[in-house]
């Protein structure tokens, strides 16, 4: 699956929600992405829960589409302290 595809999915179903996704490095398949997700839907939700939202997002892409995910997700926040 493409990068922005995956993007376009995770961005369509989690509020005012910026993700940046890209092959993940390696020896890896196509299949392999990094992601990172930042929302402030995230606020308060364990990183369990946030997670979560990312995967609930993509759907069936989960199991047919992307082989593995790589996921770092952050509120707005932690994301300017970086």
């Amino acid at each position: 699956m493409d990068p922005a595809d995956v993007e376009e999915l995770i961005e369509a179903e989690i509020e005012d929600c910026e993700a940046t996704v890209r092959r993940a490095r390696g020896d890896h398949d196509d299949d392999h992405l990094q992601a990172t997700v930042v929302s402030p839907a995230f606020e308060g939700l364990p990183l369990v829960q946030q997670h979560d939202l990312v995967y609930d997002a993509l759907g069936d892409a989960m199991t047919t589409d992307i082989h593995a995910l790589e996921l770092t997700t952050r509120t707005p926040e932690e994301h300017a302290g970086e």
